[in-house]
């Protein structure tokens, strides 16, 4: 009976994809696919925000302000071990790592994304988040923007510069719809997924994120995200602190990124260990919620203090719930801690078994960083006086432009998410400031880091991209002819009358590469019949110039066939056993294809 419905299904698929050939053009279909991307991402970020909300609703409408609260404790390991369990038993897959895990389905996978991330993201986020991991929603969303390009790339079978491009769409969709930011979504995009922007691939983006910014409208309202009045306008006195400013916020930026790589490190060798694991994340995050519980969930709650106090008493109120609170004398120390802290909650969360990403983190960390610096700066009555309200606003462009290697994107996202655009001279002074400082010491965003040593990272570099672009598998030719070692020369005589090529691979019996038997180095005595008895192939066999592991970045392929100048090279697996071999011509010809494929407007 299932199988009946599947290839019913199928059948109306092939035929709706058949209709729309036959009267809709490509070019019409991708900016039609983008319109219903932008409205599903917006749905998704709806949903997204409605599960956290009432989750934290549920469990923390209670909360009296003025004292700590023992919950802090256990609310984070429930939210933690229900996510897992939702993972484990429900999606059965790795969803962590949302934006990294787009990437590289970009340069890997032909931008293919499982259907199950256009919702498992959400709910396991959502329970995640609700519950006090301290992550962020953006990340889940934009994977499952992603994804639902991918997957409707993938029914109308578009090509792969399409398929890059609806991807690509429904992040920018993700990230307008969530922030009611197009611009910023726009150039997320072009910087953090590194999709080139044509005349091509402008129109779609754009119909995705206006169509997600106005969904988001309808569906939540006009309210923004974030609560910011201009009440200082900027002076250009304040240009010197705003690059001081920049410069703090790399170097935060540079904390976050290798404390964040380190701590991943240690959850990493734990191992296949969930409730080790599960303990030890459990017990740092929610110790560290019940000390700071401006660290619980997004925590975009205490940015907004921040944003909207104007004295000592109104910002103190960023630490209720905690032991903290009553001892303004105590505010900036309170501040300089959840700073530094935060991105041990985030590390906790995501290793312990949560999901959820670091955008928010690193608005959170780059708000509270630069209300520190302002705060610490006017209290020392070091120079002209700056407003802190300004200076957080700007620390969250900053550190945000450090961690991602995004400018642009932290420029535009502030001042669209807070209308704060009478700051936009400021805020590209800080983003440009911390950009230069960050990538003195770090030259891949957070998200890219990972990728980029493994070569797996698709850049606007059109040699580089094409390199990642191809895989090995694209390349290994597989119609060898092995031979044994112990063969005698006779015999290899007729073996090579057998081969299509002038390699010849010698192998054990475990088809373990011992070398190879190169036709044309042999060429002077293969018709001497006398010598066919007194040498055997492992006397003529050579050792190849190079070899290829099965996994090897093609950067590195294409590096050993210029330092070798070898026609062919083996590739072998990890226990060295022959999987096939690759060809100069071959790579080159696929090479010259891509690089054709992605200049073709």
């Amino acid at each position: 009976m299932d199988d009946d419905i599947l290839e019913a299904r199928k059948s109306w698929v092939d035929k709706m994809v058949a209709w729309q050939k036959e009267h809709i053009s490509d070019r019409q279909m991708t900016l039609i696919l983008a319109f219903v991307i932008g409205v599903l991402a917006s749905v998704a970020g709806y949903f997204l925000h409605g599960i956290v909300h009432e989750i934290q609703i549920l469990l923390t409408s209670g909360f009296v302000k003025n004292t700590y609260n023992l919950l802090f404790l256990l609310f984070p390991i429930v939210g933690i071990y229900l996510t897992s369990l939702f993972i484990k038993y429900v999606v059965r897959d790795n969803i962590s790592h949302g934006i990294t895990r787009v990437l590289y389905a970009i340069s890997t996978k032909n931008s293919k994304l499982r259907g199950h991330n256009c919702w498992s993201s959400v709910v396991a986020s959502g329970i995640t988040i609700g519950f006090g991991g301290s992550v962020g929603a953006e990340a889940p969303i934009v994977l499952t923007g992603s994804a639902i390009g991918s997957n409707l790339g993938q029914i109308f079978r578009m090509d792969k510069k399409t398929m890059i491009l609806l991807v690509g769409c429904g992040a920018s969709a993700a990230i307008a719809g969530i922030f009611k930011a197009p611009i910023a979504g726009l150039v997320f995009t072009l910087e953090v997924l590194m999709v080139d922007l044509s005349m091509a691939s402008l129109l779609p983006i754009l119909i995705s994120c206006v169509t997600a910014t106005c969904f988001t409208y309808i569906l939540m309202g006009s309210k923004s995200l974030f609560d910011f009045t201009l009440t200082s306008p900027w002076v250009l006195d304040r240009a010197p602190v705003c690059i001081l400013l920049g410069i703090f916020c790399g170097f935060v930026s540079l904390y976050f990124m290798r404390t964040m790589s380190a701590c991943e490190g240690m959850f990493a060798r734990l191992g296949k260990h969930p409730y080790a694991k599960l303990l030890l994340g459990g017990l740092i995050l929610s110790s560290l919620i019940f000390l700071f519980p401006s660290l619980y969930g997004e925590g975009y709650s205490a940015v907004n203090i921040l944003l909207k106090g104007r004295t000592e008493a109104e910002w103190g109120q960023v630490m209720s719930n905690s032991l903290f609170y009553g001892n303004s004398h105590l505010l900036l120390v309170y501040i300089g801690l959840v700073t530094l802290t935060k991105v041990f909650a985030t590390s906790a969360t995501n290793g312990s078994g949560g999901c959820g990403g670091t955008f928010a983190p690193s608005l959170f960390i780059g708000g509270f960083a630069g209300f520190f610096f302002s705060r610490f700066w006017n209290a020392n009555e070091i120079g002209v006086y700056v407003p802190e309200q300004n200076f957080t606003l700007m620390g969250m462009a900053g550190v945000m432009t450090g961690v991602m290697h995004a400018p642009l994107t932290g420029i535009f996202l502030i001042a669209e998410l807070t209308g704060g655009y009478q700051l936009f001279m400021p805020l590209m002074i800080v983003c440009i400031s911390s950009y230069l400082t960050i990538s003195i010491f770090e030259s891949h965003s957070i998200y890219a880091l990972r990728l980029a040593r493994e070569g797996k990272l698709l850049t606007h570099h059109i040699d580089r991209a094409a390199l990642t672009l191809m895989s090995m598998q694209s390349v290994i030719e597989k119609d060898y002819h092995p031979i044994h070692a112990d063969l005698p020369m006779g015999k290899l005589v007729a073996e090579i009358s057998r081969s299509n090529n002038n390699f010849l691979p010698v192998v054990d019996k475990g088809g373990v590469l011992l070398g190879v038997i190169d036709i044309t180095r042999i060429r002077h005595i293969i018709f001497r019949s006398e010598l066919y008895n007194r040498f055997t192939v492992r006397q003529l066999m050579l050792q190849p110039s190079a070899v290829l592991s099965d996994h090897e970045p093609m950067d590195e392929v294409m590096k050993k066939f210029d330092q070798t100048d070898a026609a062919q090279l083996p590739v072998v697996d990890t226990s060295g056993v022959l999987v096939g071999y690759i060809s100069r011509t071959k790579v080159y010809s696929v090479y010259r294809k891509i690089v054709a494929d992605m200049s073709a407007e």
